[in-house]
């Protein structure tokens, strides 16, 4: 399954670089009234050990004080906080995990890299795309960045930069002139020539670890490099850690809003520690691939091109592969109704024709992170009078008083969000004889037809969207998770297995 956007690098061949990511969450965050405190450090945090305070959600728990630094020590001052959650995010030596004594269990590798950021003239074919170089001197990683800078990674000798004593990289030992010197012996007969100063530096040495715990009391949670650390060379720092945050960020606002009891935020540490894990043992074998030596006829045992570009093209590196195991959040009953729709993972990319205009649109972007649950409605061909039968029971079923749409939910604060994807070709599709429950709003109606063009849909083939999400023509129930990920799937006839599956974790709405 390819992802949405399977590229890496923006339109002008530059790695969005992490600043400029941070910077379009600030600019998305001041709007609504988020800041960012500078010259900020925490200095203490206490949880309580009251139970009855852990698991009241109303409650505030943890007690956090920082030390707001100014110019001088005068003008620093000390801020204590009583926080209902508290999530940290600060980093592979992270004082949130050090205060609440988590192990990162884990062992370091063998494997030390120089990094440089700069301009320079070279002669080298492929400087701007993201290139992987294995040589007989060591593997170099090219990475255009913005500005036509170039940062370079280099595989270093541990014995120039590991310091014997304390085992740790010292860079006293090295400096950039040293490791651009080993990155041109790597690309020989190409020249590296650099033309300004450079930009920044670092060593370091790979680290492939998970700490033991993701949250304490469901009321502390560590997230990103504070509780898994590897190699940056497949692109997964980041996005992994903004994947932790997009996991907990739902999960919480629905414990703070009232609407979902504490025990969903069990599901944190479940879900991206198995996660963690996984991506520990790919990291394993992608990193010894990018330190190996090339396959050539002396070297029979060398990395091959093709089985590291395969390596690297999966569904792994996009994200596309994660995947929750049973759970509060995920069930794991009905998949033979919708086997292009997996339980717990992401809904799949794909075009469907909305039935007002005949414009295609993208599934996902029905999908927004807006805490509602998403009703994917597959009613199948609502022309046809026994599946029409089907459709109007089940809407029937939905709109009980003990049904999960009106136990917890009202008019006036939905919880859930229904998108209709019904069979039929556009001029045949008659909107209103839909139940009003399946068309609240004419943008939320879909059909499995495709354009005149065959641009998109099913190539001028009818149903292929059904068939594309493996479901047949007595249709299927799917609920989505605010996250985007498939959390239950229910025959037309069964609404009592939602009913059952919110039950689980959901709050009966006041």
């Amino acid at each position: 399954m390819s992802a949405r956007y399977p590229f890496e690098l923006n339109e002008i061949k530059a790695a969005l670089h992490q600043g400029a990511i941070q910077d379009i969450f600030i600019d998305s965050m001041t709007p609504l009234g988020v800041e960012v405190e500078r010259s900020t450090r925490p200095t203490s945090i206490e949880l309580s050990k009251d139970e009855s305070e852990l698991t009241d959600p109303t409650s505030h728990p943890v007690c956090v004080t920082l030390q707001k630094l100014g110019k001088s020590e005068d003008e620093s001052r000390e801020e204590i906080i009583h926080a209902k959650f508290v999530v940290g995010g600060d980093g592979a030596r992270s004082w949130t995990r050090k205060q609440l004594d988590i192990t990162m269990d884990g062992e370091q590798s063998n494997s030390t890299w120089g990094v440089v950021d700069l301009t320079a003239d070279t002669d080298f074919p492929d400087v701007r795309n993201k290139t992987f170089i294995h040589s007989n001197h060591g593997s170099v990683i090219f990475v255009p960045r913005e500005k036509d800078r170039i940062r370079i990674y280099v595989q270093l000798e541990a014995n120039d930069v590991i310091d014997p004593v304390s085992g740790r990289v010292d860079k006293e030992k090295i400096g950039p002139e040293q490791i651009l010197k080993t990155a041109q012996k790597a690309l020989e007969p190409y020249k590296v020539i650099r033309k300004s100063e450079f930009l920044w530096w670092t060593i370091y040495s790979v680290g492939q670890r998970v700490a033991s715990q993701f949250s304490i009391k469901n009321r502390v949670f560590i997230a990103g490099d504070a509780c898994h650390t590897h190699s940056p060379k497949a692109g997964q720092g980041m996005n992994a850690s903004i994947n932790d945050s997009r996991n907990l960020a739902w999960k919480i606002s629905l414990v703070v809003r009232g609407w979902a009891d504490m025990s969903l935020l069990s599901t944190y540490e479940s879900e991206r520690r198995k996660f963690a894990l996984d991506l520990i043992a790919f990291d394993k074998m992608w990193a010894a691939l990018v330190c190996g030596k090339p396959l050539t006829v002396p070297s029979s045992n060398g990395v091959s091109p093709d089985h590291f570009l395969k390596t690297f093209q999966t569904d792994f590196t996009t994200g596309v592969e994660i995947h929750y195991q049973p759970s509060v959040a995920v069930n794991d009953r009905n998949q033979e109704l919708a086997v292009g729709l997996v339980l717990g993972k992401r809904v799949p990319p794909h075009k469907l024709m909305r039935a007002a205009d005949a414009c295609p649109f993208e599934l996902q972007d029905l999908l927004p992170s807006d805490c509602l649950f998403k009703l994917l409605v597959f009613t199948g061909d609502f022309s046809d009078p026994l599946q029409q039968a089907r459709v109007e029971s089940m809407v029937t079923d939905m709109q009980k008083p003990e049904s999960f749409l009106n136990r917890y939910a009202t008019p006036e604060n939905p919880r859930f969000d229904v998108i209709t994807i019904s069979k039929g070709q556009k001029y045949e599709f008659g909107f209103l004889r839909l139940p009003t429950l399946l068309r609240s709003h004419w943008s939320k109606v879909f059909i499995d037809d495709t354009d005149a063009t065959g641009s998109f849909g099913g190539g001028g083939y009818l149903y292929l969207h059904y068939l594309y999400y493996g479901v047949g023509s007595e249709g299927a129930l799917v609920a989505v998770r605010p996250d985007g990920y498939v959390g239950a799937i229910a025959p037309l006839d069964r609404v009592e297995v939602l009913d059952a599956y919110f039950a689980s974790f959901m709050k009966i709405a006041a």
